[in-house]
């Protein structure tokens, strides 16, 4: 088996717009992008802080009754990694106000663009 391509510029571009698009869905609450950019599946899933959703249907309900405010955080340490021409990670740390958190996508090429198939949000332990 050859190995991937890994972080082909026009594929990482790809990849890099739509996560940029989800974090503006984010800090916007913009749940109909939200729901668009995560894959359409059972299979999908996310972990959060204090939620485990399996399936596009959890999700998409977690998003309707997520509260819409004081969403702005800044985000560190993204690092985008591209595998091939339809897969890839997205894993990053944001900060809002005292909160230190980290999150990781997997993105996946579908026939509507690229999608979030597995989600996982987790808060880093406060330091004194």
């Amino acid at each position: 088996m050859q190995s991937p391509k890994i972080n082909q510029p026009t594929v990482h571009a790809e990849v890099l717009e739509a996560f940029e698009q989800y974090e503006r869905a984010l800090i916007e609450n913009d749940v109909d992008v939200l729901d668009e950019l995560f894959w359409n599946s059972e299979h999908t899933l996310r972990y959060g802080v204090a939620e485990n959703l399996y399936g596009y249907p959890a999700i998409a309900e977690f998003r309707a009754s997520r509260p819409g405010q004081a969403l702005q955080r800044r985000l560190v340490n993204t690092v985008i990694t591209t595998y091939g021409e339809d897969f890839a990670t997205a894993n990053t740390e944001f900060l809002r106000d005292s909160v230190h958190g980290r999150q990781s996508q997997t993105w996946m090429r579908t026939p509507e663009g690229w999608r979030v198939v597995a989600a996982h949000v987790s808060l880093m332990p406060k330091v004194s």
